[in-house]
């Protein structure tokens, strides 16, 4: 071979791997060995409708919430009836993909039919009938997935703000030891599941400490809490750094697991705080200041956000388990409509026609920068 011929196959393969090491990787093989990184999916998404979508889930993410499918209001409508095509596809996309897949969720003040409730005259249950209920539910929705779905939320945003227990049908009919019986019955129905407690601002003191009182009681009662599960609705100047490493090391010390379970970054001015999904906002043009495109300097503070955030989790990847955002794209994004509806949110990495956004390398390159130290 002439030195000419060598020298030029020595510039393409050095032009190839350049080529190579700076193509875009996935964040499932980035952060792979510090965490899951999931999506929550819709059922566009589960039946194969929605095509450009599955093919960022199942090139991007090592594992699968299910936004809506497994809630009680869809997969158990009425008494004695249960609709589980969904939940079934639902399943079935995670186990052919080789995802950790997630049931969410089981017992929530939101999204429960009323006849769950109500005795046949429409009376309010006793305890001991409402027990009866929670306790079949879970044991028909749990035991049909024993074995394929490897994480729960047992139960969803049961506190205040202040950290007090909220006033909901659970808490008024069954008592204080409501949470305890789900979280018992969950594992009787199904004893490898990892169990979760979720909620959101629980970066917020008064909250945080009710949340970790609330572990500590699931605790004394010999109940395996697994996870906390830190919902992670944040917006472009909340929380502070400190605040999530705060948090994040306040409940590791109670000996548990942390997910980042629904995480979204909301670039709009604020219309509400937390994410109660009964508030409701009237339109207003200020409300949505960028209907149609997001500016370069906010495509810019996402990004940072985003870095700082992950910078953060893996800080702590001994003790996090995964990281989920709450939607695939922008498109996807209950942000376009909460509070106030039909607004343009664009809280993701990926934008409305599925393309990674700034805020995708920044994810990436908070990874690679780990990876170097």
């Amino acid at each position: 071979m002439s030195n000419r011929r060598f020298l030029l196959l020595i510039a393409i393969l050095a032009t190839t791997m350049a080529a190579a090491a700076q193509s875009p990787t996935t964040l499932k093989d980035a952060y792979r060995g510090s965490f899951y990184v999931g999506a929550a999916i819709n059922a566009a998404q589960i039946t194969g409708a929605d095509v450009r979508g599955d093919a960022l889930i199942k090139a991007q993410f090592n594992s699968i919430s299910p936004e809506n499918v497994l809630k009680w209001e869809i997969v158990h409508p009425q008494p004695g009836v249960y609709a589980f095509g969904l939940a079934d596809k639902y399943v079935e996309f995670g186990q052919k993909n080789h995802m950790f897949i997630v049931g969410h969720n089981l017992v929530w003040h939101s999204q429960v039919p009323d006849w769950v409730f109500q005795d046949d005259k429409g009376q309010p249950l006793t305890r001991e009938a409402l027990l009866k209920r929670m306790h079949d539910h879970i044991f028909t929705v749990v035991g049909r997935y024993k074995g394929r779905i490897q994480s729960w939320d047992v139960v969803n945003e049961a506190l205040n703000d202040d950290g007090t227990l909220r006033q909901s049908k659970w808490l008024k009919i069954i008592g204080d030891d409501y949470i305890l019986k789900a979280f018992q019955y969950a594992h009787e129905a199904d004893p490898q599941a990892q169990l979760n407690y979720n909620d959101y601002s629980l970066e917020n003191e008064p909250k945080r400490k009710g949340a970790i009182a609330l572990i500590e009681n699931l605790q004394a009662h010999g109940i395996p809490v697994a996870v906390v599960g830190i919902q992670g609705h944040d917006s472009l100047d909340w929380p502070s750094s400190a605040l999530e490493d705060a948090t994040i090391s306040d409940f590791a010390k109670l000996g548990v697991k942390i997910a980042i379970t629904e995480l979204d970054i909301d670039v709009l001015p604020s219309a509400a705080m937390g994410a109660d999904v009964s508030l409701s906002v009237k339109a207003d043009p200020k409300l949505n200041p960028y209907p149609n495109a997001l500016p370069d300097a906010v495509q810019k503070a996402l990004a940072e956000q985003y870095a700082t955030l992950f910078g953060i989790y893996l800080k702590h990847r001994d003790v996090m388990s995964r990281v989920t955002f709450w939607g695939v794209t922008d498109a996807d994004s209950w942000r376009n409509d909460w509070p106030v509806r039909g607004r343009s949110d664009y809280p993701l990495l990926f934008d409305r026609a599925g393309q990674p956004k700034p805020a995708f390398d920044a994810v990436i390159e908070e990874a690679a920068k780990s990876a170097q130290r």
